[in-house]
């Protein structure tokens, strides 16, 4: 299917310069934003705790912010469920329910409280860094009741104690109300019969584990393209490398910029979008890059300029097919999508249309820079030398 007659030649390196000048500016305002405000982080590089609920009548998302607030919970993110009635999914950087001094606390009181216990002693008390549970390991069996009390005297609230493990382990569990749990209770107190139900889903991320996820995320793009990069070098050569490579980068930073600029919700799945998007951009680079290689075999006597405007004309209507299809996929999954859906739909939608813009005017136009730059004179200083090697001869 062609879009365009055959023969159509398109001048499109006629205003690189200012084209490269538009994706500097943008890629320069994304790198700024991405310091200034910086990204809105989300509970999977933040830690956090997270929870999704319906409430049991029409409640506003100020009237929840603000209850929130009052029950300690200071910059809660409250985000509406558009697929669901009354139904909010609830972010706070709150993790654990208890302080470091509460734990602290609990050790002390189940050791002074087993102290008198003829034959048991305390071997191990171990506190998670949720903070949802203690587990205790002693030497013989106590009333959980005793366990139950010596915990609550720090100040916590105990849902149940039971045995963990074998009966010949001596291990109990005293299982907490999380943030989850006390959170939905003050809901529950405060907004009566309009309050939250059942949770539908709830999720914990420890401040390490999404330090560790953050650190993660960065390298595998870093990764993915440096190992792109080599795959470019060795399919065609150096002059096209660079290229490929900034085009990918400038594509990626561009889409976490408007993302910053939004204050979007920055997680894992934006993290899957951009690997998506880098991926999506190398292709659609790759598939002009070989038209260019083929047509300059097949034009010796035109310049790379010339060939890059012949080939990228050459594909024009293949990049509108390809990317219009794509992106119409992508529109019907942003509006017909669930909220998760959604974000990635939205951050794919830009990556995919950045994308197709820099094949044309980012890296074709740099592709043939490197080659006026270095390539050029390098073939100039060749010919210079054989051409003096023949006089001599």
């Amino acid at each position: 299917m062609e879009f365009f007659k055959p023969g159509l030649l398109v001048d499109f390196m006629r205003h690189r310069r200012v084209y490269m000048a538009i994706s500097f500016t943008l890629v320069t305002a994304s790198i700024a934003a991405i310091f200034y405000p910086g990204p809105n982080y989300g509970t999977d590089f933040l830690g956090g705790t997270e929870i999704q609920v319906a409430f049991g009548g029409e409640v506003s998302s100020t009237e929840l912010r603000t209850a929130l607030g009052e029950l300690g919970y200071e910059g809660a993110d409250v985000v509406a469920v558009v697929e669901q009635d009354n139904a909010y999914i609830i972010r706070t950087r709150e993790f654990s329910a208890i302080s470091d001094e509460q734990k602290e606390q609990i050790r002390t009181n189940v050791e002074t409280a087993l102290g008198g216990v003829e034959g048991v002693d305390v071997q191990r008390v171990r506190i998670p860094e949720g903070g949802d549970k203690v587990r205790i390991e002693l030497t013989g069996d106590v009333d959980e009741a005793m366990l139950r009390t010596a915990v609550e005297e720090a100040g916590v609230q105990v849902i149940r104690v039971a045995r963990f493990g074998t009966a010949s382990a001596h291990t109990y569990e005293a299982q907490l109300a999380g943030v989850a749990t006390e959170l939905l209770e003050g809901l529950r107190d405060r907004l009566g019969d309009r309050g939250p139900g059942t949770p539908d889903r709830i999720e914990r991320v420890g401040p390490r584990a999404g330090a560790q996820l953050r650190d993660a995320a960065i390298k595998s793009l870093l990764y993915a393209i440096a190992f792109i990069m080599v795959y470019v070098a060795f399919r065609f050569d150096l002059r096209f490398a660079p290229g490929g490579v900034i085009a990918m980068a400038h594509d990626a930073i561009i889409t976490v910029g408007i993302y910053v600029l939004l204050q979007k919700e920055f997680n894992l799945t934006i993290i899957a979008a951009l690997l998506t998007i880098v991926g999506y951009s190398i292709n659609d680079t790759i598939v002009v890059y070989d038209r260019i290689r083929e047509n300059l075999g097949r034009y010796r006597d035109k310049s790379l300029y010339d060939v890059i405007n012949i080939s990228t004309s050459q594909m024009l209507s293949r990049t509108i097919m390809t990317s219009g299809t794509t992106l119409l996929s992508v529109s019907a999954f942003f509006i017909w999508g669930t909220s998760v859906i959604r974000d990635i739909s939205f951050a794919l939608f830009i990556g995919i249309l950045i994308g197709t813009y820099s094949s044309i005017y980012v890296a074709a136009p740099l592709t043939e820079w490197m080659d006026r730059r270095f390539f050029s004179k390098a073939k100039a200083r060749a010919r210079r030398a054989r051409s003096k090697q023949r006089k001599k001869a």
